[in-house]
């Protein structure tokens, strides 16, 4: 019998535990979230993601994932 191959997946955004398609990338959690197109720093696993790689970075079960949005004022 061929192992089953996991269609959902667990991890933490900002502390929150969240179940995710399987293949979710960085972007998509981005868009998902209502954060795309924002200016955020993203953190896997306590190492920054540079934001070219977003798009190609899948997000793995047990990730800790952590975005801060910038926020402008004054």
């Amino acid at each position: 019998m061929p192992d089953e191959i996991p269609r959902t997946l667990t991890c933490r955004v900002n502390g929150e535990l969240l179940m995710l398609p399987a293949g979710t990338t960085l972007a998509d959690l981005l868009r998902e979230r209502g954060w795309a197109g924002k200016r955020v720093a993203v953190e896997r696993n306590g190492e920054i993601v540079p934001r070219s790689l977003y798009a190609q970075t899948a997000i793995v079960e047990g990730d800790a994932i952590e975005v801060v949005v910038a926020v402008g004022g004054g």
